[in-house]
């Protein structure tokens, strides 16, 4: 078992950036695929991006690519991600989550990724 919780939300102008954290505890021993995903309350949950247990494989989705940086430091057992030049459209929850690979399945598919955060709330205007 993974507990994830997920820290660093905010409200911030367009243009402007913040860091999230994702703090696992329990099983922290496996080595896991981590994931940042995305929700608004009108849509489904949306993949934003991942990274390997290395920390050396990092992927984006096209809308966040260049913007959005993954990733994660093992000793303290804690993901981050950069955002920067964050737009309107960045606004949602943003929840962490863990898997056994990066590999084999689709990374944007919810229902492969086995444990999940809370979430923390981003806010951007315009």
């Amino acid at each position: 078992q993974v507990q994830l919780v997920e820290s660093g939300g905010g409200s911030v102008q367009a243009g402007g950036s913040l860091r999230l954290s994702c703090a696992a505890s329990g099983d922290t021993d496996t080595a896991y695929c981590m994931g940042w995903f995305r929700q608004t309350p009108r849509n489904e949950r949306e993949w934003v991006s991942s990274i390997t247990a290395s920390g050396l494989g990092t992927f984006y989705a096209d809308s966040v690519k260049g913007r959005f940086t993954i990733s994660r430091d093992n000793g303290k057992n804690t993901l981050y991600l950069q955002m920067t030049s964050l737009e309107p459209a960045d606004t949602a929850m943003y929840y962490c989550a863990a898997r056994r690979s990066c590999f084999g399945d689709p990374l944007a598919a919810v229902t492969t990724w086995t444990y999940w955060g809370q979430g923390t709330e981003v806010t951007v205007s315009s």
